[in-house]
């Protein structure tokens, strides 16, 4: 079973390892440098859109951040 921390902490790990700050990423995505603050500390976790926006910035497949391969 696929749990929301499994995503969490595979989203986590996809920003950390990418070379953008969280300003930069923050711009990229159309969200605060807070927000993405909140995502690395698991305080919140992205609106679908920002998700896909995410994938797309970073270049992630989104079945692998949600598990699903």
């Amino acid at each position: 079973m696929v749990t929301l921390e499994m995503i969490r902490a595979k989203l986590v790990e996809a920003i950390r390892q990418s070379d953008k700050s969280q300003t930069a990423l923050a711009k990229l995505i159309g969200v605060g440098q807070q927000t993405v603050s909140e995502y690395i500390h698991g305080k919140s976790m992205p609106a679908l859109d920002t998700f896909a926006n995410l994938c797309k910035v970073l270049e992630l497949d989104a079945n692998d951040i949600l598990c699903v391969i």
